[in-house]
């Protein structure tokens, strides 16, 4: 079992900046990778950003890409999603996720990960 908790959201201006936090706990030995997805209400859970935990690769959504920047304390298995360039369509819930079982290469979709955080709401209005 692996456990993520989420941190960090809130009201933000257009064009400020964001920092949110995801740590994983358990047993987090075999994690593959650890992504970020949002979910706005009525909309389809979508990818935001990954990091596979071996090597650091890291891959983005194409709504996000130039935009939002995801790293990793490998130690801490924590993973932080930041933004200098909010809009308000990035308004959603922020979900951290985590992979466990590495059958596909380079997850991009919410069946893909094992585990879920509880989520953190992100608000983006002037």
């Amino acid at each position: 079992q692996v456990q993520l908790v989420e941190s960090g959201g809130g009201l933000v201006q257009p064009g400020a900046s964001l920092r949110l936090s995801c740590t994983a706990s358990g047993r987090t030995s075999n994690i593959y990778a650890m992504a970020w997805f949002r979910q706005a209400p009525g909309k389809e859970r979508e990818f935001v950003a990954g990091i596979r935990w071996s090597g650091g690769r890291i891959y983005y959504g194409d709504s996000v890409r130039g935009r939002f920047t995801i790293s990793r304390d490998s130690v801490k298995y924590t993973v932080t999603l930041q933004s200098n360039s909010l809009k308000p369509e990035d308004t959603a819930d922020y979900y951290c996720a985590a992979d466990d079982d590495g059958r596909t290469v380079y997850p991009v979709k919410p069946s893909e990960y094992d585990y879920w955080g509880q989520g953190t709401q992100v608000t983006v209005s002037s």
